[in-house]
């Protein structure tokens, strides 16, 4: 498999991208992937059909403001980890920090969360929140999820959402993952996925509207490079798929006929669920 070494240029970008969200939410201002000139297909920021809807108001009622306008993910890992109290969790992409503190909340006193981000606004808004939502058992770290600073087999639940696309060297941040996992530990993370051959300008232009700098798997890629990091009992489930009616507005600014891209990628691009175990020595004798 090949070994890809994240770009500068990319890491650069998605920085840049998720430091000026995190300003944007710090400001009071709902955070979105879309750029300030167009709209998510039609859909005002607020209301983009990428991050809307994905949390329970009883889970974020309780949450600061700030958290629940950072947060840019496209799933809700941690209703669909089946967290249990006394783990140990770590976010990989943590941002404002919505699901660090959710997760926090559901491990207990006894267990911990911890948020990884490498951008600094992030980090000082996800620690802000922490502070005003009065939870003391998480920790956010600076750090990239290709280098993961903490030691290995030190985590119970691995959850992300919606970052792992964003890498450019996803073998390594599987392989941290692998790493920092105890042995039976879970990898529950949402992604962006694709399912199935899709042009290359439509995957890219479509790859825009869904993240902010996405560079999702092939479904079966997915699976293959989790297998490859010595991950089982893998698997993806679809939790909402993209209509590309929606970014039909967004399309036609790349130049793009919507009507044509609907034909070759419709109920290709999806945000998933992405479940995997580290073995452990009594499930592998």
């Amino acid at each position: 498999m090949t070994h890809v070494h994240p770009s500068p240029d990319l890491k650069e970008a998605v920085r840049e991208k998720y430091g000026e969200a995190a300003k944007r939410a710090a400001a009071g201002e709902n955070s979105s992937c879309c750029d300030k000139s167009t709209r998510c297909g039609g859909a005002h920021d607020t209301s983009d059909p990428i991050t809307s809807n994905l949390y329970d108001p009883a889970q974020t009622g309780s949450l600061p403001e700030g958290a629940v306008r950072a947060s840019l993910g496209c799933g809700n890992p941690t209703a669909l980890a089946e967290l249990r109290a006394g783990e140990v969790v770590l976010d990989l992409g943590s941002g404002g920090g919505i699901d660090v503190l959710l997760s926090a909340r559901r491990v207990g006193p006894a267990g911990k969360a911890y948020g990884l981000d490498m951008t600094d606004e992030m980090l000082e808004l996800a620690r802000k929140n922490q502070v005003e939502a009065g939870v003391t058992n998480a920790e956010f770290l600076k750090g990239e999820i290709e280098s993961i600073p903490l030691p290995d087999a030190s985590v119970d639940v691995i959850i992300s959402n919606c970052v792992i696309n964003l890498s450019g060297d996803k073998d390594r941040v599987l392989a941290e993952a692998f790493r920092v996992l105890k042995p039976g530990g879970r990898f529950a993370v949402s992604d962006v996925v694709v399912r199935g051959p899709v042009p290359a300008e439509i995957r890219r232009s479509v790859e825009l509207w869904v993240g902010c700098v996405a560079g999702a798997m092939e479904e079966s890629e997915y699976l293959a490079r989790l297998r490859h990091a010595g991950f089982d009992a893998v698997s993806v489930e679809p939790t909402r798929v993209y209509d590309i009616g929606e970014a039909r507005e967004f399309l036609s600014a790349q130049g793009i006929d919507p009507d044509a891209a609907a034909k070759q990628v419709e109920g290709r691009f999806m945000s998933a669920f992405v479940r995997a175990t580290k073995p452990s020595p009594s499930s592998a004798s």
